[in-house]
């Protein structure tokens, strides 16, 4: 494992036939191997490569595959100018954008993210062998199994006429378990997120920071140098206090604590500290978002909120099991709105959440549960 760095989420197999990949970088070492990874895999498709921005654009059109690779830096046109337009010929794709690790890279994969790549995946220095390789590998195909079983899912139901998984329609819809919520007003709000997490995110902090009275902790999956560029962003988007968490903080109304790639983050006691570790992984991911609950849910108890946006995989789903035994209140995300319904699938399916709503709808159910009044 890659310390410091986020683990491979599990996922299953694409349905509806194998994904389609392009992969696009100027560094011939990255296309072979990242090809001859594909090609191996019987759950995807090498659908072509391209060595910079100008030629993925010609070829995505022409290809039309289901996940485009994007590297960042690249000559004649790099990843960042290429996405828009790869976007625009050829909407039904997921784009992951694949970078090395620095903190320039760092922001131009959130910017990317804003103007709608769907993930990103730090590349290792090396290729050939090693923990490194191993790491991106997996975590490369954790996300265009992941997205392109969404892809998937919705080109069937274009071609058949059946709204499908994504777009089902009310009647058809599986009914949920929902939890009583807390009749105690929250004192806190915790926050669980991967995949598409950080477009959710700064939707749902710009919508409540206007009426916020309590802290907040936000759980992202992302590796180091990531994390505190989203900090950052989160507080020029919001206008509210906006840190990467240090260990020692003590916890403040109105001020968002975002946990370091590479350290679970929780907290001791309803004033803190924030304590951050190293420990051992949890499903798959440091940070991860199941020990921050649980500590929210030791310290706070029925006023603790939590709230599982869209991602991969299943954190957060025991972190809100201890939250709910504990008295408190979860709000999960809906399968519509989510770029994966991973994370707040498994907490709906497990009957833990108070409230299922869409992103719209997020942050009046938090203002619900805080006692605020709704704009």
């Amino acid at each position: 494992m890659i310390e410091a760095k986020v683990t491979h989420e599990r996922v299953s197999p694409a349905a509806g036939g194998p994904v389609r990949v392009l992969v696009v970088d100027d560094s011939s070492v990255i296309r072979g191997v990242v090809s001859r990874w594909i090609e191996a895999s019987a759950e995807t498709v090498l659908a072509g490569v391209a060595v910079n921005g100008a030629d993925a654009v010609k070829r995505a059109a022409a290809l039309q595959p289901d996940i485009i690779v994007l590297d960042i830096e690249m000559p004649e046109m790099d990843g960042l100018t290429a996405l828009p337009l790869l976007l625009k010929s050829c909407p039904q794709a997921r784009v992951i954008m694949a970078s090395t690790l620095t903190r320039r890279n760092a922001e131009i994969s959130l910017k990317a993210l804003s103007l709608g790549a769907s993930d990103y995946v730090p590349k290792p220095t090396a290729m050939h062998g090693g923990d490194a390789a191993e790491d991106f590998k997996r975590e490369l195909f954790a996300r265009i199994l992941g997205l392109g079983r969404r892809v998937k899912a919705s080109n069937a139901s274009l071609r058949t006429g059946d709204p499908g998984v994504s777009a089902r329609p009310v009647a058809s819809r599986p009914s949920y378990r929902l939890q009583k919520p807390s009749l105690l007003p929250a004192q806190i709000l915790v926050i669980g997120s991967s995949t598409g997490g950080p477009q959710a995110l700064t939707r749902v902090m710009s919508s409540i920071a206007v009426d916020l009275t309590v802290p907040v902790l936000v759980t992202q999956h992302m590796p180091p140098a990531f994390t505190a560029i989203l900090a950052e962003s989160l507080a020029r988007t919001s206008g509210l206090t906006c840190v990467e968490a240090q260990a020692g903080m003590m916890l403040e109304r109105r001020c968002v604590y975002v946990a370091p790639g590479g350290y679970h983050m929780t907290v001791r006691g309803k004033a803190g500290p924030i304590e951050l570790n190293q420990g051992p992984a949890e499903n798959f991911c440091r940070p991860a978002v199941d020990p921050m609950m649980r500590s929210v849910a030791a310290a706070y108890g029925p006023h603790a909120l939590g709230l599982i946006l869209t991602g991969m995989g299943a954190d957060g789903r025991e972190g809100a099991r201890a939250i709910v035994g504990a008295g408190g209140t979860i709000i999960a995300q809906d399968e519509d709105s989510s770029v994966v319904w991973g994370m707040p699938g498994a907490v709906a399916n497990a009957g833990l959440a108070a409230a299922i709503v869409p992103l719209d709808g997020v942050a009046a159910e938090i203002k619900k549960y805080l006692g605020l009044r709704t704009r």
